[in-house]
């Protein structure tokens, strides 16, 4: 099976199991709980980019194992054409869209995210991570639940928030229809320095 056929949680469970770890021998070595990596695996949740880039330190792999980069662009191209992003599952209810043509120049990472209804919102605790530096939302349809720290907001289309990222964080989608948002976080894991 190729690793782009499937979604990250997926792959890191797969690659926990060839090495033989445990959900808590993970949790161990990439500071994260188990319980947030249990619903990583299980599709339930999202992950900011270092957190991932600590996972797969903690598996022994590079980041970009988990992405595409291989894909050509025209070189001195800076647009990024809806039809042509690229298109990364983080999971089975959320799908990652570049947008932009160099992941790797900007301190910036800018991504559209499409995240699908969680059919069994109630039935699990969202777990919430941390993470260095500063995180921007924008709703640009459906409607986004974002807990940060102790405190849960909801988010409309139009509506945006930024924030520091070392405060607890995550969201979800608790509709029935598709939420589309774009995230923006800085710094940028993948630029080369």
């Amino acid at each position: 099976m190729s690793k782009y056929s499937t979604n990250i949680g997926s792959l890191i469970k797969e690659l926990r199991k060839k090495k033989e770890m445990t959900l808590k021998d993970l949790s161990s070595a990439s500071n994260l709980s188990v319980g947030f990596l249990s619903q990583l695996e299980r599709g339930m949740t999202s992950i900011a980019i270092d957190s991932l880039e600590i996972i797969a330190h903690s598996l022994d792999v590079e980041l970009e194992f988990f992405f595409d980069f291989n894909k050509k662009r025209v070189e001195g191209n800076q647009i990024v054409r809806s039809y042509n992003r690229d298109a990364i599952a983080i999971t089975d209810k959320i799908i990652q869209h570049n947008l932009s043509s160099d992941t790797k120049s900007y301190n910036l990472y800018p991504r559209l995210i499409d995240i699908m209804p969680f059919t069994d919102n109630g039935s699990y605790n969202l777990q919430l991570y941390s993470h260095e530096g500063e995180e921007f939302i924008f709703v640009l349809e459906g409607v986004l639940t974002l807990n940060i720290e102790d405190e849960e907001f909801t988010l409309y289309p139009g509506d945006s928030t930024t924030f520091n990222s070392t405060k607890p964080h995550n969201w979800k989608n608790e509709t029935n229809c598709i939420t589309k948002i774009i995230c923006v976080h800085n710094p940028n894991p993948f630029k080369e320095i």
